[in-house]
C-alpha cells in the first residue's frame, strides 16, 4: 500500500505541476484525479495534501524569478530595487481580498464546492470566458506592458478576481490572468503578475490547511510525510517545465486553446457524472 501511495503521489505531483500554472485549475484537476487515483488516506489528509503540494509549484516561481523578485540583488540599480519593492507592495495589496474571504469561508467552500459537478461547471464557465476575452481583445492594444506599469488600482482589481478562484475548477492563475487582461494587461505581464500573486497566496493557504489538519487532532506519520514530500518535490520539478512552456507559448499564441480544453474536459466530466450518479 505504501509503495502504491508513493506512485500515486508522483502522478498527483505531475498533475499539480502542470495545472497550477496553466489556466486550467490545479485544485479542480486534483479533486477530479481523486475519483480515479485515490490515495489510501483520510479525507482530512487529502484536503490538506491537495493544497500543500502546491508549495512545490510556488517554489518553482521563486527559483525561476528569484532575481526579478529579490529587492536586495546586488546587480540591481537603486531604481530597480525601488521597482522591486513596489512590485511586492502591489502583490500584498492584491492578495488581501482572497486572504480575507479564504479565511472566513474556507470550511464552507470545502463543504459545498470541493465536489465533482461544481468543478466541471467551473471548467466550462471559465473556458467560455477565456475564448470570449481573447475574441474581445483581438483589436485592443494592451495598456500595461511592463511590471512597472502596474498600478495599485490594477493590482487590487486583479486581487478581486483572485477571490473567484476560491471555487475549485476556476483556476487561480486563470482568474487572475483573465482579470488582468480585461483591465488592460498584456498576456505576458498578466501571467507573470499572476505567478507572483501565487507566492504569498499559496504559502498562506498551505499554512492554514496544515494548522487546520493538526488542529483537528491529526498528525503526520512517516508514510503521510513521505507522500507529501514526494508530491511536493515532483510538483516543483514539473512546474519549472510548465512555467517555461507557458511563457514561451504566450509570446506567439493566446489562451483560446486553454479555453477549449476546459470546455471539452468539463463536458466529458459532466457526462461521466451523469453516468455514475
Amino acid at each position: 500500500m505504501f509503495f502504491a501511495n508513493v506512485i500515486k503521489a508522483v502522478i498527483l505531483g505531475v498533475i499539480e505541476g502542470i495545472t497550477e500554472w496553466l489556466p486550467i485549475s490545479s485544485t479542480g484537476h486534483l479533486i477530479l484525479a481523486d475519483q480515479f487515483i485515490q490515495l489510501e488516506a483520510s479525507e482530512a489528509f487529502m484536503s490538506m495534501f491537495n493544497v500543500v503540494i502546491q508549495l512545490g509549484a510556488i517554489l518553482a516561481v521563486v527559483v525561476l524569478y528569484f532575481n526579478k523578485l529579490n529587492p536586495f540583488a546586488g546587480n540591481k540599480s537603486k531604481l530597480e530595487k525601488s521597482h522591486t519593492w513596489q512590485l511586492w507592495f502591489k502583490v500584498i495589496v492584491a492578495i488581501i481580498p482572497s486572504g480575507i474571504v479564504g479565511i472566513l469561508l474556507d470550511d464552507w467552500l470545502d463543504a459545498h464546492f470541493h465536489k465533482f459537478l461544481p468543478v466541471a461547471i467551473m471548467l466550462i464557465v471559465y473556458g467560455i470566458a477565456f475564448i470570449w476575452v481573447e475574441k474581445r481583445n483581438k483589436s485592443k492594444t494592451p495598456q500595461v506592458n511592463n511590471l512597472t506599469d502596474i498600478t495599485y488600482r490594477f493590482a487590487l482589481i486583479v486581487g478581486l478576481f483572485q477571490v473567484l478562484s476560491l471555487i475549485p475548477g476556476t483556476s487561480r492563475s486563470g482568474a487572475t490572468i483573465l482579470g488582468a487582461i480585461l483591465i488592460g494587461g498584456s498576456r505576458f505581464v498578466s501571467t507573470e503578475f499572476s505567478f507572483f500573486l501565487g507566492i504569498p497566496t499559496m504559502f498562506g493557504a498551505s499554512f492554514i490547511k496544515i494548522l487546520k489538519f493538526m488542529g483537528q487532532g491529526n498528525s503526520f506519520d512517516f508514510a503521510g510525510t513521505v507522500i507529501l514530500i514526494v508530491g511536493t518535490v515532483i510538483s516543483f520539478i514539473v512546474s519549472i517545465i510548465a512555467i517555461k512552456f507557458l511563457m514561451n507559448y504566450i509570446k506567439k499564441n493566446d489562451f483560446t486553446a486553454f479555453g477549449w480544453y476546459r470546455i471539452i474536459l468539463g463536458v466529458i466530466l459532466i457526462a461521466y457524472w451523469l453516468v455514475i450518479k
